[in-house]
């Protein structure tokens, strides 16, 4: 089985102008195939849809919690109204501040076992597969690629085992 197999078609991804405020919208209500399910993740493309980089929700938390907040010492600090304070703010935050761009991507045409050994060794979720020339098709999830070991596992079991 093949990248392409188990890919979901991309539908929905955001451009580095693209604000924060889209950009949690577009999460919010992302398509997962035919479904409006949300998504964790989606592809940043530049104007020629090539792509340079994946804003996470875990990127979306990096932008709200300040970076000094890991040197103090909080005795006495009152956490309450701070990550809606800080969400107001970070709104108008670009995506192309917050991405992540080095991407970890697999071809098309990769084995799913190449997809696991990236999955594992990258420590990542979820992958854009990309085409020959190199454009974003879709995305590979790992919660994908389990059902697929899943479903091999219980139906070599239900052959009739030892």
């Amino acid at each position: 089985m093949k990248a392409k197999d188990l890919m979901v078609p991309i539908h929905d991804y955001l451009t580095p102008d693209s604000n924060l405020k889209e950009a949690v919208n577009l999460l919010k209500v992302g398509e997962r195939g035919d479904q409006k399910v949300g998504v964790m993740g989606l592809p940043v493309l530049d104007k020629n849809g090539k792509l340079i980089g994946m804003l996470s929700m875990t990127d979306i938390l990096k932008a709200v919690y300040p970076s000094y907040m890991s040197m103090m010492n909080l005795g006495g600090f009152t956490w309450d109204g701070m990550l809606e304070s800080l969400a107001k703010q970070a709104g108008d935050k670009k995506v192309e501040m917050l991405m992540t761009r080095d991407v970890v991507t697999v071809r098309e045409d990769d084995f799913l076992m190449e997809c696991v050994d990236r999955i594992l060794k990258k420590q990542v979720r979820r992958m854009p597969v990309l085409d020959k020339t190199g454009k974003v098709v879709g995305m590979l999830y790992m919660r994908d690629i389990f059902f697929a070991i899943t479903k091999a596992m219980l139906e070599e079991d239900s052959g009739g085992g030892k």
